[in-house]
């Protein structure tokens, strides 16, 4: 199972530019099956500690404002070599430097409001994966229930 999920949210400013369909195409031309999906909205206690990780950053206060603007979607993606390959689909933080063709390239607006957020590792995957939805959400090619992709096994 390992490298085969990864996690993603489409940004509050790309749901907002209408961008939605355009970008789950994206994921799904690349090869990209959906394990789970859900429209939600954070509030500010789920945004803080969501991102919780970069709290001593300087860019914190204004990104949980930011992932509290508006909707966003989020999803559990399956491939083979999920994490790395959804990385490359996704494109450099930095809109002006994501190669052409990439998501952030095609529907960025700037760094801070870059579209889309992908994990950078299997275990941050897991861990951001367990935020949005509890076992029974996530499903497998064959309809099951994804097996391993809990965040308290991280931990252990």
């Amino acid at each position: 199972m390992k490298g085969n999920y990864t996690f993603t949210i489409i940004k509050p400013c790309a749901v907002q530019s209408g961008h939605i369909g355009a970008i789950l195409g994206d994921i799904a031309d690349a090869g990209f099956r959906v394990a789970a999906l859900k429209f939600v909205r954070l509030n500010k206690k789920e945004a803080q500690e969501f991102y919780k990780i970069h709290e001593e950053r300087p860019f914190y206060g204004e990104l949980v404002d930011f992932m509290t603007s508006g909707p966003i979607v989020v999803a559990v993606l399956e491939k083979e070599g999920a994490v790395e390959g959804f990385r490359s689909l996704i494109g450099s933080t930095n809109p002006k430097e994501a190669a052409p063709d990439t998501i952030r390239a095609k529907y960025a607006e700037s760094i801070g409001r870059n579209a889309i957020h992908g994990s950078d590792s299997d275990d941050n995957a897991k861990i951001e994966a367990s935020f949005f939805f509890s076992r029974n959400e996530i499903f497998n090619s064959e309809g099951g229930f994804v097996e391993n992709l809990n965040a308290a096994q991280v931990a252990s």
